[in-house]
């Protein structure tokens, strides 16, 4: 069956695309749940239309990240913690590293755009991949230091 979908549906398709699925899917998931219509002949010019503005939205959200990346790229963002023989008592997450790239250069990124396996224990400096909107990735160096 072929379908218009009106929202980005993971491992199906974007926004705007006329794909085609099973009918049991598009009958059970994608119609019902308002993610995708059935596509007639009338439905091309409405399809480009939601293609055009996807286009534009994914342009100016590449240039946003690439310019976060400008700011963040080389940079090293400390942050104290309290630490004993170079373990710290608690650890550095995503929250403490936004807060901090915020508070440090004045970027503005997500928490869930940083690539962190576990929480930072340790003092000394740490690499997180960060993978922003537009699929700008880079890395970000936190050298986390004893505080006195």
């Amino acid at each position: 069956m072929k379908v218009l979908l009106r929202t980005d549906v993971d491992g199906v398709g974007k926004r705007g695309d006329i794909i085609d699925v099973a009918g049991g899917f598009a009958r059970n998931h994608l119609l019902p749940a308002g993610k995708a219509i059935i596509a007639s002949d009338g439905v091309e010019a409405q399809a480009a239309s939601m293609r055009k503005s996807r286009d534009l939205r994914d342009a100016r959200d590449r240039e946003g990240s690439e310019t976060v990346a400008k700011t963040l790229v080389g940079k090293t963002i400390t942050i104290p913690a309290r630490a004993s023989n170079e373990r710290l008592f608690g650890s550095v997450n995503t929250a403490d590293i936004v807060r901090a790239v915020e508070d440090q250069y004045g970027a503005i990124i997500d928490r869930n755009d940083l690539v962190l396996d576990e929480a930072i224990k340790t003092v000394g400096g740490h690499n997180v991949r960060v993978e922003l909107v537009g699929g700008v990735v880079f890395e970000l160096t936190v050298d986390v230091v004893a505080e006195d």
